[in-house]
């Protein structure tokens, strides 16, 4: 049931007990001030929010809220966990959708999963993963990237490194294009179809691993974790393993995608990172500033705060909005310009405080042994002529599809 009411400044307000998946005390209602899904925004994004973030760098839209596009305000708020809370959702979201101190326990249990021994250890299975893929690419003359080879790839390093057997992987990834679709179209009915879906199948994982309790692969691994002297539940379970999938996944594959795209004209830059492949990892985390995987992560306010001029109540939305804060004019000069040797604390590709993502290095070896096979597999490569990259719609970002034709020829030489 909405109650609505006037404040004390005027602005009619509802108590609201639920919308969506996302629980808010209050909701304020104002005139719309740019609408994410439009058509301008979805021609371009970045180039839309760029354009926000000069024009009204916090403004309100009633699908999200409240946005913040400035790189000093997302920071803010990114930082102050005490007036901008991470729980937003009314399921759980283990840990990225928790506050401290609740938050500070999980993420001490999640890190060793992506320690540099655990990197170092899984990085010959990525490179097998990636090397297997593009093998069957020199024999072909076009490629759709998106489904046939970036999505597999995340799909496949993804589940190995989680352990789960192979056989699962096309149902992953038609589990994903199913989450993605609903999630663009907003159907509520499909999306909680989708959640129970995911469900299912986590619950034949660990199922699985139940009959067979000393199974030495990561899931089962994580199945013998404890928290707070007791076994994790099986809801916490779920919620971790969703994030490693569903949110790592998407991420990956569309930064591929963006990594791909980008690189397609830039011979010299190819060049440089094929001989000195030191330099991948700069060069990624600079090509994704320029056109982030991720658009935004969602807040609450818990109290009235004041950012840039106006005024949010307690219980409100606030969306962060990596994309504009990585492109900055305020923060990184000739930001829309590729340049090495940028300084890295200020990329918030990753994050940033105690919410960082503590899949960072799990998403950058994906990347930088990616690359590194891609560049040295003799692949030449470029856009489709007859058929353009078509852009993701929002929430996601990157390409729903991006054609490519390919030359084959000699691969390089491996170290």
């Amino acid at each position: 049931m909405i109650v609505p009411w006037l404040n004390d400044s005027g602005q009619t307000q509802c108590v609201l007990a639920d919308r969506g998946d996302v629980l808010i005390s209050q909701m304020t209602h104002f005139a719309q001030e740019w609408d994410p899904r439009s058509p301008e925004v979805q021609r371009d994004q970045v180039a839309a929010f760029d354009d926000m973030r000069r024009r009204q760098p916090v403004a309100w839209s009633d699908l999200l809220g409240w946005t913040f596009f400035r790189h000093a305000d997302v920071v803010r708020a990114l930082l102050d966990t005490d007036t901008f809370s991470s729980e937003v959702s009314r399921h759980l979201s283990v840990p990225g959708g928790m506050d401290p101190p609740r938050h500070t326990k999980y993420r001490r249990l999640i890190n060793p999963y992506f320690s540099p021994a655990r990197m170092a250890e899984f990085e010959p299975v990525c490179r097998e993963v990636a090397r297997d893929l593009l093998e069957v690419l020199r024999d072909r003359e076009d490629v759709e990237f998106t489904s046939e080879v970036t999505l597999p790839f995340a799909v496949a390093v993804q589940s190995r490194f989680l352990g789960w057997p192979r056989e699962i992987e096309s149902e992953i990834a038609r589990w994903i294009r199913r989450s993605q679709r609903a999630t663009r179209e907003q159907d509520r009915t499909v999306l909680s179809q989708v959640a129970g879906e995911f469900e299912e199948i986590i619950h034949r994982l660990l199922d699985a691993r139940v009959s067979a309790p000393d199974g030495r692969d990561l899931t089962a691994s994580l199945m013998r974790e404890q928290i707070e002297d007791r076994p994790l539940t099986r809801e916490e379970l779920t919620s971790i393993l969703r994030t490693w999938t569903a949110g790592e996944i998407g991420t990956v594959s569309a930064s591929v995608g963006i990594l791909i795209h980008f690189l397609r004209n830039r011979p010299e830059l190819c060049e440089i990172l094929r001989s000195q492949t030191q330099k991948i990892e700069e060069a990624s985390d600079e090509i994704l500033r320029l056109h982030g995987p991720l658009v935004m992560s969602r807040r609450v306010t818990t109290r009235e705060v004041e950012v840039c001029g106006r005024v949010i109540l307690a219980g409100q939305r606030v969306s962060l909005n990596w994309i504009s804060a990585n492109r900055d004019e305020e923060v990184f000069a000739d930001a829309h310009e590729f340049r090495f040797g940028r300084d890295p604390g200020k990329n918030l590709l990753y994050g940033i405080g105690i919410h960082a993502c503590p899949g960072a290095p799990m998403a950058r070896l994906e990347m930088r042994v990616f690359l590194e096979e891609w560049l040295n597999s003799g692949i030449e490569w470029e856009l489709d002529p007859e058929e353009a990259p078509v852009n993701a719609f929002f929430p996601d970002s990157g390409f729903s599809k991006l054609p490519l034709i390919l030359h084959a020829s000699e691969p390089m030489l491996r170290s």
